[in-house]
């Protein structure tokens, strides 16, 4: 027996965050980790990356948004939500895909962090030289 669930989930991971967000038509809530999505990410620019494909819709504040993150760093955090919501929101409303696609909001960025290597400070600085 199918049961109705009103919500739309999507995963969103960047670096070493990991982000999943809830979705669900409603009057445009915005929550992370159980906190205002202005008080979880004090930056401007995190706040604008973490709501920047709500901006894609028509009905920006149609939805109601709910995230939980961890791991990575604040930054990281910001662009996991951001892919998470773009996933659920082209489940939720598939002619809003080719938004997201064109402003780049459905591509995972691969970047992550080098490992050390043997030899090194850190993944590419070498040890300071001396002569003497």
């Amino acid at each position: 027996m199918p049961v109705d669930n009103p919500y739309t989930w999507g995963l969103g991971r960047r670096k070493t965050a990991v982000a999943r967000v809830r979705i669900k038509p409603g009057s445009g809530n915005f929550t992370v980790n159980g906190k205002a999505v202005d008080e979880f990410f004090p930056a401007t620019r995190d706040q604008i990356a973490a709501k920047a494909p709500l901006a894609q819709l028509p009905e920006e504040a149609s939805y109601d948004v709910w995230v939980n993150v961890n791991g990575g760093g604040v930054h990281g955090q910001a662009g996991a939500v951001s892919l998470g919501l773009a996933r659920a929101l082209k489940e939720a409303n598939p002619a809003v895909f080719e938004d997201l696609r064109e402003h780049g909001l459905l591509t995972r960025d691969s970047r992550m962090k080098e490992r050390k290597h043997y030899g090194r400070r850190g993944a590419r600085r070498g040890f300071q030289f001396s002569k003497r």
